[in-house]
């Protein structure tokens, strides 16, 4: 196993992978296409499901308010509390986080990085000093796309915003991890956006780039190994039943 070198993560190397547990009313769900009309609840306890993720070796986790997404504040801050008190998983958080007393609330509550995405559109001052004072480990940039431009608000808003341009600016101002989620693929279980997550390797060198959205095998996530993507999101795959958290292990 290679790893990073100067010029970008493009090595072949062990990727990250990265469970999501996305949260609205406290409970455990997903959405297909970001459309909240198609919520699924998987489990009423995300906690329980945090510690099953654990108990198979995982050790990072994405956590996303779905409810702070829409309402554009933070909201579902108590279920990170627990998961974070009650598990040794590193978790990022995101959704919702608009202001400084937002991200102070996430990282109270137990979130070792958060995810910035709509405010680096609607407010990108605030955003950038978000990087200056908490540093590039702390503050992940959210890159919601489609068609090629970024999309806010929880996906409900489009924006002029083209993707590797937008990412390309950001990493000039320190961002060093972005999520980039296909919003065409997300929770349709039919392969991510692997071409595109090439390109944006090629395009911006030193990306550690987190892929999401469509992720359906493992299979998929061997594809994305191969293609020396750095790290992947993914969900709906597990809960469908698709990956086993037995088939995880050999990634964690």
């Amino acid at each position: 196993m290679k790893k990073m070198n100067n010029k970008g993560y493009t090595d072949k190397r062990q990727i990250e992978i990265i469970p999501a547990i996305d949260i609205i009313e406290g409970k455990c769900v997903r959405l297909t296409k970001g459309d909240y009309g198609t919520k699924k609840v998987y489990n009423e306890d995300p906690l329980e499901v945090a510690r099953q993720f654990e108990d198979h070796g995982i050790k990072r986790l994405h956590v996303v308010d779905l409810d702070g997404a829409k309402a554009g504040h933070i909201i579902n801050y108590r279920t990170l509390e627990k998961i974070a008190g009650k598990t040794n998983l590193v978790i990022d958080f995101g959704g919702g986080l608009k202001t400084s007393e937002d991200l102070r609330i996430a990282f109270e509550s137990g979130a070792q990085m958060v995810t910035g995405g709509s405010i680096a559109v609607k407010n990108p001052e605030e955003f950038t000093s978000w990087i200056t004072k908490y540093g590039a480990e702390k503050i992940i940039l959210g890159a919601d796309v489609k068609d090629r431009k970024i999309a806010v608000s929880g996906w409900q808003e489009d924006t002029t915003e083209e993707l590797i341009p937008f990412v390309k600016k950001y990493r000039e101002k320190g961002i060093e991890k972005v999520i980039c989620t296909d919003i065409s693929k997300d929770g349709m279980l039919e392969g991510p956006a692997t071409e595109l997550y090439r390109e944006m390797m090629a395009e911006i060198p030193g990306l550690y780039l987190i892929a999401s959205g469509g992720v359906s095998s493992i299979e998929d996530i061997e594809k994305l190994q191969e293609a020396g993507i750095p790290a992947v999101i993914f969900g709906k795959a597990i809960y469908e039943g698709r990956i086993s958290l037995k088939e995880l292990e050999r990634f964690a």
